[in-house]
């Protein structure tokens, strides 16, 4: 048998080497037909995420035929459409606890349901599961116009809030082709803050005037807890008197109807703050002094 000469030999062993170096095969990443998004909202302190895809409507009748009445839809495309929420809320006016979720949604001819499940990582409504469901929330589509080509969610309608909290609700729209519905969310802004503040109350630092002042300022703005409120004011004051906590003591008397109090304190807030290295502005409180002597307020 004749031998394969040397330098042959030591080729094909080089070949072999450079075949095992080579590295797996690279996975193309594709550009999908139904694309990705992910929208948010914080409504409070409270953080909301949808992620879904986008299908498009391309000429083709959406409800009743792509998306068959009386049978469950993964609300988009792709994976099914996830919806997390960072607090506990009112979904469609059904409690619903904080934690990552699926949406699917049950189309009818007039009336749909919004369904919230108790599962993750499924590939559109294929192995959906019923007896997963937390809610079904029940919804009226209505139409739109101009149509919607690409499906969207999106957060709408926020209340106006007050100065201290903003919005307390929103409604989460899925809008697609000539139909839209609107499920209404609602946080419990003011429990939330509260329920906070109680917490920190227990473990302030004994130089700490501004967590209680903080506390006290949103009791009275928001009108909410005003008698723990009261309380919170009177240790910030007895942590250390400043301009900020007498401007809100002056303001807090105001409101309880002790105006020539509310005048003194007011003085004595400002004298303080004119009397400071910081120098704090005092055009507001100076401004409310004003409209309070003068008997506007």
């Amino acid at each position: 048998m004749k031998r394969a000469p040397l330098g042959n030999a030591i080729l094909a062993a080089a070949a072999l080497a450079v075949t095992f170096a080579l590295p797996a095969q690279a996975q193309l990443t594709m550009p999908r037909v139904s694309p990705g998004a992910k929208v948010t909202q914080t409504v409070g302190t409270t953080d909301f995420t949808v992620v879904y895809s986008r299908p498009g409507v391309k000429a083709r009748t959406i409800w009743g035929e792509l998306v068959p009445y009386g049978k469950v839809w993964r609300a988009g495309a792709n994976e099914a459409t996830t919806f997390t929420t960072t607090d506990p809320i009112q979904f469609g006016g059904k409690p619903l606890a904080a934690g990552a979720y699926e949406l699917f949604i049950l189309p009818g001819r007039d009336e749909w349901q919004v369904i919230v499940s108790d599962t993750t990582g499924q590939w559109g409504a294929f192995t959906y599961d019923s007896t997963k469901d937390v809610m079904r929330v029940p919804v009226r589509p209505t139409s739109v116009d101009p149509s919607q080509e690409w499906m969207e969610f999106s957060f709408e309608d926020m209340t106006p809030g007050s100065l201290t909290v903003g919005p307390s609700s929103t409604n989460l729209v899925l809008r697609w082709e000539k139909l839209q519905i609107a499920v209404p969310i609602v946080v419990d802004v003011n429990g939330k803050v509260l329920a906070q503040a109680r917490t920190a109350m227990t473990s302030l630092k004994k130089d700490d005037w501004r967590t209680p002042y903080q506390a006290a300022n949103f009791c009275l703005m928001n009108k909410v807890a005003l008698e723990e409120g009261h309380q919170w004011l009177e240790k910030s004051l007895g942590t250390q008197e400043n301009y900020s906590n007498l401007g809100l003591k002056a303001r807090w008397q105001m409101n309880e109807g002790h105006k020539d109090e509310a005048i003194k304190t007011a003085e004595k807030a400002i004298e303080l703050a004119k009397a400071s290295k910081d120098k704090p502005d005092t055009a507001p409180l100076e401004k409310l002094l004003a409209e309070w002597k003068a008997g506007k307020s």
